[in-house]
């Protein structure tokens, strides 16, 4: 019986597929971000469960392999079958041509992409129609170009997932998806950042290789295409193993269990856990994580926050002294970790400006970012919320016409605006931004003239340091006091930019990014100290996030701490604060410094105040993390919660208040009454999101 024989593209392609993978786990497992060390039962079980995990992946993806296959006939081309055929592409072809296809309607290149897909289809088929003695050779030449898009998209996938870890250290997730919606400015900066000459060229190599080797292999289904029975046999048996690869893929990735992160992360595979971040973008936490009644959320959350109203974050911010409406600046830099700085151990000698401007500052050294991506920052910093699970604030539809800071600023006769190097398109940010009441300066505003430098992230951070310093000197001839919010760009791969530092740019390093930006902040103020509005401009310098989150454990310590200061010179006295706080408190405390009186809804607090009771906010895209009393509790997805105790890990050459490593130790008698308020933050700010009680 041939009818083996007939899955042999199945099978030669899903061996390609399970060998990638395999060698792919292989190279993770000694990357130097996977920081873990793995037991032989954990190494087994990688091994194991991924390989099965694998071969049901690739079956459920080859249903496109077979309806190809299963379409390969002689038959079709017999009267009057095909010229039915052939009229039905023709129509098809005409009506994409016609301008009126739901393709025109998402415009860009899919358009054109359905002519050509047609249109080849359209030649191809009434070749062997009307040419019967070329059919062969096409049908042949079909083979191998879908032979070949097979293995080309399993060798890339493959190397994608090794930057992807690179980069994140984890398999495919939500920033994966974004990713694919920002093709553009990803595929630039890979293009920058990567030798891709040679790894387009091995990738081109690799896939002729595993070409000719499958489709050597495999030729017996052309040259003996199966009858209409044997046809319907095999679909018969793909469909069973469709089925059954449906049904157990989700048991297998229940067993993604291990307390270690890096176990699971190297067991999952890849394009499950992309199609899983995919469909859940956003996670309504009433449904994937532990509530408790509302009433209980809000009072516990009151003990935190005083004055506040029974089913809302809202109250009354009172001072008994005169308002100062002073300018501030707020400068937003980009994957600025505190590893980075020399008060908190660097000895690189990266960040000479900011190590100095700290010491001059009000200087907040035990701050914890919200999340790991840029727009968790923006949220935290314009919002003052702690994170929801699922997208950022920032990115969802709903998220205009929010209490932010902006709101604030406005209702006080600012001028308001959002300063960005690159499109401000990027992340949703200018849907955000502009919605929420911010004048949008970004790339598409500046001139040619007023660019130096840039790649694909945008203009570097010196011309954008210029061009702040003519938007402000504009702001300050109308007389009114201005807000403007700068959200840097050059601390991000491919870490390209001027030639100004003793770092080559030529090295591409993460180092000479940081650096550049700290040389083109020290240029901003040496231009700031001589303008006429200096002296009564508040700054306000903040990471929006660390430059890597992974670690052992699903939120380590010392991938959330961030720098962050405040600077105002014969206003703000240079100090250092080290109470527990978050990225959210920042904006109210500066209100505080400027006496301001508003109506807030703010979660954040000013933490110069007595009432303040230490805490901090850190998660991911579905782990919520709250940090008290030397605990970190975190609640997961579904309805699961887990604690840390923290234990500091002593640096003899950093001063107490500096230390940023800590080692979490799994608690196995847990501190109730932290999870239940934890649940509680984060119950009320999803409550508060989405009955839109935080709106302005």
């Amino acid at each position: 019986m041939n009818l083996k024989k007939y899955f042999l593209p199945y099978i030669n392609l899903t061996l390609l597929y399970v060998l990638a993978s395999f060698i792919l786990r292989l190279v993770l497992l000694f990357h130097p971000i996977t920081q873990s060390k793995f037991s032989f039962v954990s190494i087994l079980k990688i091994f194991s469960f991924g390989l099965l995990s694998d071969i049901l992946i690739f079956t459920i993806a080859s249903i496109f392999l077979w309806l190809y296959l299963i379409f390969l006939s002689e038959t079709k081309y017999n009267k009057p079958w095909g010229y039915l055929i052939f009229g039905t592409y023709i129509t098809i072809l005409l009506y994409i041509l016609s301008g009126k296809t739901i393709l025109h309607e998402y415009g860009g290149v899919l358009p054109m992409l359905g002519i050509i897909f047609v249109g080849t289809k359209t030649l191809l088929f009434g070749t062997q129609l009307f040419i019967p003695k070329f059919r062969k050779q096409i049908r042949f030449a079909s083979f191998i170009f879908t032979i070949f898009l097979f293995s080309l998209i399993v060798i890339q996938n493959a190397l994608s997932e090794f930057f992807f870890w690179n980069e994140f250290g984890v398999k495919y997730n939500f920033i994966a998806v974004d990713y694919l919606v920002y093709t553009n400015t990803v595929i630039g900066n890979i293009m920058e950042s990567y030798p891709v000459i040679p790894l387009f060229i091995g990738v081109g190599l690799l896939t002729t290789i595993a070409t000719y080797i499958i489709v050597k292999k495999s030729k017996f289904y052309l040259e003996n295409l199966p009858s209409f029975i044997d046809k319907l046999k095999i679909a018969g048996i793909y469909f069973i193993l469709f089925i059954v690869s449906l049904n157990l893929i989700p048991i297998l990735a229940k067993q993604e269990n291990s307390t270690n992160i890096f176990t699971n992360e190297l067991q999952a595979n890849g394009i499950y856990k992309f199609y899983g971040a995919f469909m859940n973008s956003e996670l309504d936490f009433f449904t994937f994580y532990n509530t408790i009644p509302e009433s209980e959320a809000y009072k516990l959350v009151r003990n935190q926050i005083p004055e506040m109203a029974e089913n809302s974050t809202l109250r009354t911010i009172k001072t008994d002294t005169t308002e100062k409406k002073m300018n501030v600046v707020l400068i937003t830099i980009e994957s600025l970790s505190s590893e980075y700085m020399k008060m908190y151990g660097s000895e690189k000698n990266i960040t000479p400006f900011l190590d100095s401007l700290a010491l001059q500052s009000l200087n907040f050294s035990n701050l914890f970012a919200t999340g790991n991506r840029t727009v968790r920052g923006l949220e935290a910093m314009t919002l003052s919320i702690p994170p929801t699970p699922g997208e950022s604030v920032v990115k969802r539809k709903d998220n205009k016409n929010k209490f932010s800071t902006a709101s604030i600023f406005a209702s006080k006769g600012y001028q308001v605006k959002y300063l960005y190097g690159g499109d401000a398109y990027f992340d949703n940010m200018r849907d955000f931004f502009s919605g929420n009441g911010y004048d949008i300066i970004d790339k598409t505003t500046f001139s040619e003239d007023e660019i130096t430098f840039a790649n694909i992230w945008g203009v570097c951070d010196g011309d954008m340091a210029n061009k702040a310093i003519k938007t402000m000197n504009e702001e300050a001839k109308t007389g009114k006091p201005f807000f403007n919010h700068w959200m840097t760009v050059s601390n991000h791969r491919p870490f390209t930019y001027p030639d100004k530092i003793d770092i080559s740019p030529n090295r591409k390093s993460r180092d000479g990014g940081v650096k550049y930006t700290d040389y083109a902040l020290r240029n901003f103020f040496k231009m700031a100290e001589k303008q006429t509005w200096f002296k009564n401009t508040v700054f306000v310098i903040v990471a929006d996030h660390c430059a890597s989150s992974s670690g052992k454990t699903e939120l380590p310590m010392d991938k959330y701490r961030i720098p962050a200061m405040i600077y105002a010179p014969g206003f703000v006295k240079s100090t250092n604060n080290n109470k527990l706080m978050s990225q959210i408190d920042l904006m109210p405390t500066l209100f505080g410094l400027l006496n301001f009186e508003y109506q807030s809804k703010f979660y954040g607090q000013d933490v110069l105040k007595e009432t303040y009771k230490p805490r901090a906010f850190i998660a991911t895209y579905e782990d919520l993390g709250y940090i008290k009393d030397n605990i970190l509790t975190i609640h997961s997805p579904v309805k699961k919660a887990k604690q840390f105790e923290l234990k500091r890990i002593e640096n003899e050459k950093i001063d107490a208040d500096n230390q940023i490593y800590y080692e979490e130790v799994l608690m196995k008698n847990k501190r109730e009454d932290l999870i239940k308020e934890a649940t509680a933050y984060y119950q009320t700010a999803a409550d508060m999101l989405q009955k839109k009680k935080y709106e302005k």
